[in-house]
């Protein structure tokens, strides 16, 4: 099956990229889940329902992932109709998203939108298979 939208991490060659390296440090097991997890985002996009993902606030969304009674979340953003940028990972330990991890992801998407267009990650989507 096709994927509907096309997941990417963060470009590292704009800054470093958090949710790589999250991912990158955990577990083996732990990986396994969170890739499944971006295969439903993958799949459902926008459409996918809590309690996988959410809506925070001005166009980032959470993953919303349990992983051995941890919260995780990744934080994400959509663009040019087809395209899902993640870019933060972290474990959550508050009732809320910390305000400093949606304003980052919010200030990435503001940088990336302004230096990528729809035609560079078609590229990158396509270098990839």
């Amino acid at each position: 099956m096709n994927p509907k939208w096309h997941i990417l991490f963060c470009d590292e060659r704009l800054q470093g990229c958090p949710v790589v390296e999250f991912i990158a440090a955990a577990p083996p097991h732990h990986r396994v889940k969170i890739l499944r997890f971006l295969g439903l985002l993958e799949e459902h996009g926008p459409t996918l329902p809590r309690p996988y993902a959410d809506l925070l606030t001005e166009g980032i969304h959470e993953l919303r992932i349990h992983l051995s009674g941890e919260q995780v979340r990744l934080l994400y953003f959509f663009c040019h109709r087809k395209f899902i940028i993640l870019y933060h990972a972290f474990v959550k330990t508050t009732q809320r998203v910390p305000e400093r991890f949606i304003r980052q992801v919010r200030d990435y998407r503001d940088t990336f939108l302004a230096s990528v267009t729809p035609a560079d990650l078609e590229e990158v989507v396509h270098a990839h298979r």
